[in-house]
């Protein structure tokens, strides 16, 4: 069936002219019935009600269109944008311009809730980086002030309070490291060395290292079962053992005091390695989840500042693997355990 919903504007215009030319040429040859100044008569007001209706058409009307196209666009029209307004434009059906604007409006309200998103975010980020710096700097503040107003006239005093006032100088020189090596992996200003080697040997390192306080929460450390033939990865040794570092130190701290750390690892494909580093303990509520990769997040009184460190670990994991091209991911339930896991590229050849 013939349709008019979608007809471009040089179609609009030979039908238009058509409707006009038919009854005037019939109304002439009623007047004077000679089929052949009919005919001439039809070809003549065809031919000029056409050229007529499209110059109006696109003169007046696509020049309003233009118009939008460019507001839309907010730039100065390149020779393209030009080839595009002058070519292409014209032979679009309203509907064609209209299902444009309506997705260049869809576009832009999701830029908007966007935009919107990272406000809320970027204040949010603000309120929780000045409470991050507060509490050592006060807690500094005070030690110091008590020293200086008679406390160091009490040698044992004097002492833990300078032990405590050197915890949070080390506490706010992580932050700071952390906060600078997080903008660093942001603007890429540190680049990866990549080069081959065993995944198990790098994980075996970090038990090692972090020995002490697994041992002090009496927990069993372990590569699971069936996960030990070595496997080779291809990535930046460094960073991809402080990333282990985070997460094993995470699961230590929020983990089942003589409970289990183990950490998986499995070839996806040919191309791929997934790591995991799983405990059980607290867990995380699952409201919680979207955000923990997030600076300074918080999930609750469990994952409080009292267990130290400086909120970013999570995030500078978050950074360190998408610099790989790779992602992570967390599966958590209360009381049962969490597991944290990132892909990695197998090992290159040559």
């Amino acid at each position: 069936m013939f349709s008019t919903k979608n007809l471009s504007p040089n179609q609009l215009s030979a039908l238009t002219a058509l409707w006009l030319a038919a009854p005037i040429s019939i109304g002439i040859y009623v007047i004077s019935p000679n089929v052949q100044i009919a005919l001439i008569s039809f070809g003549v007001i065809y031919i000029g009600c056409f050229l007529l209706i499209k110059w109006v058409l696109e003169w007046f009307i696509y020049r309003k269109i233009k118009l939008i196209y460019k507001f839309i666009f907010q730039t100065k029209a390149s020779k393209k944008e030009e080839m595009y307004y002058r070519y292409i434009l014209p032979q679009k059906s309203i509907d064609e311009v209209r299902e444009d604007v309506e997705r260049w409006a869809v576009q832009r309200r999701n830029e908007i809730e966007e935009l919107k998103s990272n406000e809320a975010y970027r204040k949010e980020f603000l309120q929780n980086l000045s409470h991050e710096f507060k509490t050592p700097v006060f807690a500094i503040q005070g030690y110091v002030d008590t020293l200086l107003d008679g406390a160091m006239e009490n040698p044992a005093l004097a002492q833990r309070f300078l032990e405590n006032t050197s915890k949070n100088v080390q506490r706010l020189s992580t932050l700071l490291n952390d906060l600078d090596e997080i903008t660093k992996l942001e603007s890429g200003e540190q680049p990866l060395y990549k080069e081959n080697f065993i995944i198990q040997e790098v994980i075996k390192e970090v038990f090692d290292e972090l020995s002490i306080k697994t041992m002090a929460r009496h927990m069993q450390v372990s590569i699971k079962k069936g996960c030990e033939v070595p496997i080779t990865v291809f990535a930046d040794r460094d960073k991809i053992k402080q990333v282990l570092t985070n997460l094993v130190a995470n699961a230590t701290k929020y983990g089942k005091e003589y409970g289990q750390l183990v950490a998986s690892i499995y070839k996806t494909d040919g191309e791929h390695v997934l790591v995991e580093i799983s405990d059980d303990g607290m867990g995380i509520a699952e409201e919680h989840l979207p955000r923990v990769f997030e600076r300074f997040y918080r999930t609750d009184k469990g994952r409080s500042r009292d267990k130290g460190g400086s909120g970013l670990g999570l995030a500078i994991c978050k950074h360190i693997i998408e610099a790989h091209e790779e992602t992570i991911h967390i599966r958590s339930k209360l009381d049962i355990g969490t597991t944290v896991g990132f892909t990695i590229s197998a090992k290159k050849e040559g």
